[in-house]
């Protein structure tokens, strides 16, 4: 039984001894023989020899003796304890660490999540990344986004889309809350990825190029809207009210699945009348 809120420090301690305690000597070409192993897994001083520690160090992590390692030592303990990317993540939250490598993200949808995307139509989906690269659509969403087609990959962004595409200037009937919503996410995005250069430059871009941007980008808002309604204002079938979800997959944290339906029945025959025509 658990009471109140996570002592952390304890936490790492018990899980760095289970994960030591789970693992097989046999599996590191260490002798397994009973008499030569007091206890089950790895000794102390193997986990540190394999995560270029000292025992002393190793010693005081799991008798929680207030030591907080540094991102390197976390990914250390991780590669020698052998954790599965669950596990790993966990230790990393443990350590109140950042794994490294969490500013890159995905510039590629995963195989699964772009069949996903595949298999929502005829709802309009796309899978996009924390700075809204647009990595995945389905043919429903290349007919509701104007000049979706056209945009080469490296321009092949939502937010770039929204702000400085001509054919979308107008698109949104409620223009200033769905950027005000845009700019929440980014500024989030910012804080958790502060190495990611191609984010910082997205927002430097926008931030010389649209003054609405800029005015929005200074209040500083971080409340960002995962689920709504939309009203756009279609070129080709008129008004369109939609509602909109946006989903995060467990596995990729980083990455936002945006699905659309109509909201009205008038919508569902203008969404009709578009992506059949």
């Amino acid at each position: 039984m658990t009471r109140g809120t996570v002592d952390a420090t304890q936490e790492l301690a018990a899980f760095l001894r289970t994960r030591r305690e789970r693992l097989d000597p046999g599996d590191f070409g260490l002798p397994t023989r009973r008499q030569a192993r007091r206890t089950p897994g790895l000794r102390r001083e193997e986990v540190a020899e394999l995560a270029g520690v000292s025992t002393d160090y190793i010693v005081r992590l799991e008798q929680a003796r207030g030591l907080r390692p540094s991102a390197g030592v976390v990914e250390a303990l991780a590669q020698a304890l052998r954790l599965a990317p669950d596990e790993r993540a966990y230790l990393f939250g443990l350590a109140q660490q950042r794994p490294r490598g969490a500013d890159k993200p995905a510039t590629a949808a995963d195989p699964s999540l772009a069949r996903l995307v595949a298999d929502l139509s005829p709802r309009p989906a796309m899978l996009m990344n924390h700075r809204y690269d647009i990595l995945a659509w389905n043919g429903e969403m290349a007919r509701l986004l104007p000049a979706f087609d056209r945009l080469p990959p490296n321009e092949r962004n939502a937010m770039r889309l929204c702000l400085l595409d001509p054919d979308m200037r107008e698109f949104y009937d409620d223009r200033e809350r769905v950027v005000r919503d845009g700019i929440a996410h980014l500024r989030a995005a910012w804080a958790t990825h502060p190495e990611d250069p191609a984010l910082s430059a997205l927002i430097s871009e926008c931030l010389a190029a649209d003054e609405e941007f800029a005015r929005l980008w200074a209040e500083r808002d971080i409340k960002a809207n995962g689920r709504g309604r939309k009203v756009l204002r279609h070129p080709d079938v008129g008004v369109v009210a939609l509602h909109f979800e946006v989903l995060v997959p467990l596995q990729d944290p980083d990455q936002r699945l945006l699905i659309y339906r109509a909201a009205d029945d008038e919508s569902q025959a203008a969404l009709d009348r578009l992506f059949t025509g």
